[in-house]
């Protein structure tokens, strides 16, 4: 990934595609207490440009941002092994007051 700090119409659907759902589980719901949110990533994306584009999608100040890379895994359906692509997640601190709305009203 270059570091591009341009955000256009034109290259939208690319940092679109950077991040990819954020990830709700017990243990990431846990941490909205202490304003970390956590995400799944593109695997080639690094620390400088995820830090950029959340600021720019959500507009929150990040504080610390902490990657790691989940590794490829076979998993077994009835008699056939299916191999789970490589993937990254990434855990976001913002800053004091900012939050991310995950959960819009309706």
């Amino acid at each position: 990934m270059e570091k591009n700090t341009d955000f256009t119409s034109a290259n939208l659907g690319n940092i679109l595609n950077i991040i990819k759902y954020p990830i709700i589980s017990d243990k990431s719901t846990r941490l909205f207490e202490h304003n970390k949110y956590t995400f799944m990533v593109d695997k080639r994306a690094n620390k400088f440009t995820l830090k950029k584009i959340i600021e720019y999608l959500f507009r929150v100040t990040t504080v610390k941002i902490n990657t790691l890379k989940i590794p490829k895994k076979k998993s077994v359906v009835g008699r056939v092994y299916i191999n789970k692509p490589e993937s990254k997640k990434v855990v976001i601190t913002l800053k004091g007051g900012d939050k991310i709305n995950l959960f819009p009203e309706m």
